[in-house]
């Protein structure tokens, strides 16, 4: 019986870790989740300070759903040192599943030029700890079922899991990125990228290994786009997300439209495309200094051809303190 929750066990992990739709948790919503993509982006505000909460539901109709949610909150200051916190919980399936993820986040931003300094290079470190844990107490195993009486919750579920220290790992976890930003606000295209890798430090994966060997693999993003001005109301952002790790790779492409309904909203819809998994489209609005979003990815892959429970959605906000001298400078997508 004991292998049969180990059978279970690979399959939960083969979901959490597909290799073409998903990697680790993370968002469609990647810019409203900044500091995750790149810690780099700490201090890129249109403003002193921003906070941000996003929360993500995953294949409601299949299973337990996967639940997460993404919190930072980053300040910039006048001596180009700008400072962040972020951390991402997910919850998923039977076995209790639960990974928590906090870190802090430092950056450089003194690296300017061209016209005024309006292009700007950043560098920033990460680092914290990452927590991930199953409860195997919440499994059910074929030796917990009488016959003729069914399901007995007192009976043994045939593995002793529950003493078993690799099933929950603590691991001192460490990022690092760049980035760069053209804020010129007489400008009608405005570029911006960068590129960041996070678990530099390669820690040993205890979750599931007691070897040396077994390490957890760095984790790289490349992202990048543009915000093209239309005219004096309206602006489109096409953007793109690459993320690599081991051997999985994940591919984000797509853009939205933002147009200024009256002097303190704005209105945007875009969508984006991960290929080989889901389109999701995307509303926001922008109403004073809060920006409130919600997608919904429509699942293009296997797993949505074999089940109609394999969407998701997301709701995220986001509140920055605008300074009204950098009306029209540009930082930071806000999709």
């Amino acid at each position: 019986m004991k292998s049969r929750i180990i059978f279970v066990l690979i399959l939960i992990v083969g979901v959490l870790f597909d290799l073409k739709a998903q990697i680790e948790p993370h968002f469609s919503q990647y810019y409203m989740h900044p500091l995750w993509l790149n810690p780099a982006l700490t201090g890129a505000i249109n403003g002193d300070y921003r906070v941000s909460v996003i929360h993500r539901n995953q294949w409601n109709g299949i299973t337990n759903a996967f639940s997460t949610i993404g919190v930072s909150a980053d300040f910039a200051t006048n001596k180009n040192l700008n400072f962040g916190a972020n951390f991402l919980q997910q919850s998923a399936g039977d076995a209790g599943y639960k990974y928590l993820n906090g870190q802090a986040s430092i950056s450089y931003s003194g690296i300017r030029f061209g016209k005024e300094g309006f292009k700007t290079v950043t560098f920033a470190l990460q680092g914290g700890l990452l927590n991930r844990r199953f409860d195997f107490s919440k499994l059910r195993g074929g030796s917990q079922y009488r016959d003729y009486f069914g399901y007995d919750p007192g009976r043994d579920n045939g593995g002793d899991f529950n003493s078993d220290a690799r099933y929950a790992s603590t691991i001192l976890d460490m990022g690092a990125g760049m980035a760069y930003y053209d804020g010129d606000p007489d400008k009608t295209v405005n570029f911006f990228g960068g590129f960041s890798a996070a678990h530099i430090t390669q820690p040993k994966d205890n979750l599931f290994s007691t070897s040396t060997d077994v390490k957890l693999p760095v984790r790289y993003a490349l992202h990048g786009g543009a915000r093209v001005i239309l005219d004096d109301r309206s602006s489109i952002v096409p953007n793109m997300v690459l993320l690599r790790q081991s051997t999985n790779t994940e591919f984000m492409l797509g853009g939205y439209y933002q147009i200024t309904a009256t002097d303190n909203l704005d209105l945007m819809a875009g969508v984006n495309y991960r290929f080989k998994d889901a389109l999701y489209p995307y509303l926001g609005l922008n109403f004073n200094n809060f920006i409130v979003g919600f997608s919904y990815d429509v699942n293009t892959s296997q797993l949505g051809k074999a089940t109609s429970g394999a969407n998701s959605y997301e709701f995220s906000l986001m509140y920055s303190n605008k300074k009204g001298s950098d009306k029209g400078y540009f930082k930071c997508p806000r999709f």
